[in-house]
């Protein structure tokens, strides 16, 4: 068994609005476990982590991991209830600025997305994701990495959700050619964007480096259509994101993505012209 506080490394505490989901979600494993007549010390013996943690998870101190709520759901004898308290767990890991983009996502009607320095989150492969948060500087612990990762790939359920998302992309030809993660990496990556590209409601474009009158110089661009009719932009620097709601300032975003959009490449031109990048990798 782990000894109290060794097992606790890298296990995140709840931030803002999901601290209510965390304490109850601790209230319930407390209520288990008193129900099958365990003490604290006898409950953590079992599950194979700290006494201490314990404590804390029930005091919604500590976000529980899904391989801890198995385990209890196991222990306790809960039949699937406590382990199907996961997903909404799960989320509560994820750090605030991913779940308040995946908020506006979910109530997107239209994603429009430029990028200018590496592939876009939501076209990323796992492994891709992977190495990039790899690289950040200074280095991420482990955990944090995983659960940084496991955000983003949660986010591209906006491909599946019903009524569709219209979404539309414009990738910086560099993008395509740097190996983030090695060769190997970047050619599922590649396959995964002409994956994703042959979905009806998706345009993928490349803009050519050798374009010599380019619109997106200032930098990445990402604007949301959402179901009131009104337009968000969001945009992300280093160490800030910002969400851009002032009309003058979304109008701007607005004429700088559409202008982009018709420097670009077509979409039957970009996937032809990633198709042979795929060729070369």
């Amino acid at each position: 068994m782990n000894v109290d506080g060794a097992d606790e490394a890298g296990w995140e505490g709840p931030e803002d609005e999901t601290q209510a989901v965390v304490e109850a979600v601790g209230r319930q494993l407390k209520l288990w476990r008193k129900a099958a007549g365990m003490r604290p010390a006898e409950f953590a013996a079992l599950m194979g982590y700290g006494e201490n943690l314990v404590y804390k998870i029930e005091r919604g101190v500590r976000i529980p991991r899904p391989e801890y709520l198995d385990k209890a759901d196991e222990v306790l004898g809960a039949a699937g209830k406590i382990a199907a308290m996961k997903e909404d767990v799960e989320r509560a890991r994820y750090p605030k600025k991913v779940r308040d983009l995946e908020k506006l996502e979910a109530q997107a009607v239209e994603l429009g997305a430029y990028g200018n320095h590496n592939i876009h989150g939501l076209l990323q492969t796992k492994e891709y994701a992977h190495a990039l948060y790899d690289s950040r500087r200074p280095t991420l612990a482990e955990d944090d990495l995983e659960r940084h990762v496991a955000a983003r790939m949660a986010r591209q359920e906006i491909f599946d959700r019903s009524p569709l998302t219209t979404l539309t992309f414009v990738q910086e030809e560099v993008t395509l050619k740097r190996p983030i993660g090695g060769k190997p990496v970047l050619r599922r990556q590649l396959e995964r964007i002409l994956e994703i590209g042959q979905l009806r409601h998706v345009e993928i474009q490349v803009m050519p480096t050798e374009r010599e009158d380019h619109a997106g110089m200032s930098g990445q661009v990402q604007l949301l259509k959402l179901r009131d009719g009104s337009t968000v932009g969001y945009s992300e620097a280093q160490l800030t994101s910002r969400l851009v709601v002032e009309p003058k300032e979304v109008q701007v975003l607005e004429l700088r993505y559409g202008i982009i959009r018709s420097q670009a490449l077509t979409p039957r031109e970009s996937l032809a012209f990633i198709e042979k990048l795929r060729g070369e990798t």
